[in-house]
C-alpha cells in the first residue's frame, strides 16, 4: 500500500466562497499513481470546510443564503465577545462565531474512492473548499492511499 500527500495554498476573496478544487484533487490522484484506494481531502481550518456538491451557480447562491440563515454573520456570539473571551486569542482575532457554527454543519474533510486510477464521482459532484470567515491564505491537504 502506498500513501502520497499534497498541499494546496488557497487565497480566498470573500465569505462565503465556494472554490471548486476537483481538478486539483484529480491531479493529485493521477500524480500518486494509486489505482485503487481513496483520497482524503482535508481543510486545515476550523472556519473553512470541504464538501462535495454540485457546481451550479444558482445552487451556490442558495447555499450561501442557507448558511447565513443558519448562523448569521452579525448575530451575537459569545465567541465574538473579546471582553470575556480569553482562550485562543491572537492579535488579529476576528469575530467569527458564525463561521465556526457553519463549519459544524459542513465538516473538515471528504473521502473519495479511487477505482482504476479515477475518483468515483456521481454525475454532478465536485469538491469544494468553502471559506466561511473572511479572505485570507488557506491550506488544503490531500492524502491518497491505495495500491
Amino acid at each position: 500500500m502506498k500513501t502520497k500527500s499534497f498541499c494546496l495554498s488557497v487565497k480566498t476573496e470573500e465569505a462565503p466562497q465556494f472554490i471548486d478544487i476537483t481538478e486539483w484533487v484529480s491531479g493529485c490522484v493521477a500524480n500518486s499513481k494509486v489505482e485503487n484506494g481513496f483520497a482524503v481531502v482535508y481543510s486545515k481550518h476550523t472556519t473553512a470546510a470541504i464538501k462535495i456538491n454540485e457546481n451550479e451557480p444558482l445552487l451556490l447562491e442558495d447555499m450561501a443564503v442557507f448558511l447565513e440563515g443558519v448562523a448569521p454573520r452579525h448575530a451575537p456570539y459569545r465567541h465574538n465577545d473579546f471582553e470575556i473571551r480569553t482562550v485562543n486569542m491572537n492579535p488579529d482575532e476576528s469575530p467569527n462565531g458564525h463561521a465556526h457554527l457553519q463549519h459544524l454543519l459542513l465538516g473538515t474533510s471528504e473521502t473519495v474512492p479511487i477505482l482504476n486510477g479515477e475518483m468515483q464521482f456521481g454525475t454532478y459532484q465536485s469538491i469544494f473548499f468553502i471559506e466561511l470567515d473572511h479572505p485570507r491564505n488557506r491550506e488544503v491537504m490531500v492524502q491518497v492511499v491505495g495500491e
